[in-house]
């Protein structure tokens, strides 16, 4: 069976994590661009197709939630999933209610995380397949109108 790769984007201010996160999941048949601030990936999101961003929350400038509150108003079908440290447990969970799919913590395990990519990519797919029946749907009503 062909794997389709889902479309990776890896937000996290730590340029050794990025790099070396970017290459496992490359490795495991991902397509990864990497960002290191909330600007630079909001940037991204502008010209590249999408289907989950892995956000880390502490980062300088824009941190992960001012990213994430971003996102969700101009991109809201895109999945987010958080990264944080011990100690910003709460702050994953606000994000949640923001609308990000999940949050793991760092150092995450890869096969969670795995897990996890995958699981954003099905929701993310089953919402754009409901938005192409509605669209479906409408210019049938509608081409029977005229």
């Amino acid at each position: 069976m062909i794997k389709i790769p889902t479309n990776i984007l890896l937000v996290d201010d730590e340029k050794d994590f990025v790099e070396m996160l970017s290459l496992r999941l490359e490795e495991a048949g991902e397509k990864v661009t990497p960002a290191y601030d909330g600007k630079m990936c909001l940037d991204v999101l502008e010209t590249e197709p999408i289907d989950v961003v892995v956000l880390d929350i502490k980062m300088p400038g824009m941190d992960g939630i001012q990213t994430l509150m971003k996102i969700k108003i101009m991109y809201p079908l895109v999945e987010v999933v958080l990264l944080t440290g011990h100690g910003t447990t709460e702050t994953a969970i606000e994000g949640m209610k923001l609308g990000a799919f999940d949050y793991l913590l760092k150092p995450a395990d890869f096969d969670d995380l795995q897990t996890i990519l995958a699981d954003a990519k099905k929701k993310k797919a089953a919402q754009d397949e409901r938005i192409r029946q509605a669209e479906a749907r409408r210019l049938l009503r509608r081409g029977g109108n005229i």
